[in-house]
């Protein structure tokens, strides 16, 4: 089992989703984030007054796979994600040492589904 962690660009969301969707993969976390990486951020002028922006907006998705979703699952998010340009994000890739469902009380593989 394995928690694959994805930062991706906002405007992205809806072409990861569907590439995830065609991979038949189905469960997700999406969190709206803050941060920075190569970009480092941007400036910018407010009536004259000069600003930096170094966190930027980002997406966070986890999702929970066995591991013959893993590589899929990767595919998936690049697919949707790539533009070829700085800050198109990152994929973590973390074992996941368990995991139970509640309503069942099922764990580890039967859990995530």
């Amino acid at each position: 089992m394995k928690l694959i962690v994805a930062m991706i660009q906002p405007h992205k969301l809806p072409d990861v989703k569907k590439a995830l969707f065609e991979a038949d993969i189905h469960k997700m976390t999406v969190t709206n984030a803050l941060g920075c990486g190569q970009q480092k951020g941007f400036t910018e002028t407010y009536r004259g007054v000069v600003h930096e922006v170094n966190l930027l907006k980002k997406i966070r998705l986890e999702i929970a796979v066995n591991k013959e979703f893993v590589q899929p699952t990767i595919d998936a998010i690049v697919k949707g994600a790539r533009t070829g340009n700085i800050g198109d994000g990152k994929i973590l890739v973390l074992d996941l040492a368990d995991c139970i469902r509640i309503r069942t009380g099922e764990t580890g593989h039967e859990a995530i589904g």
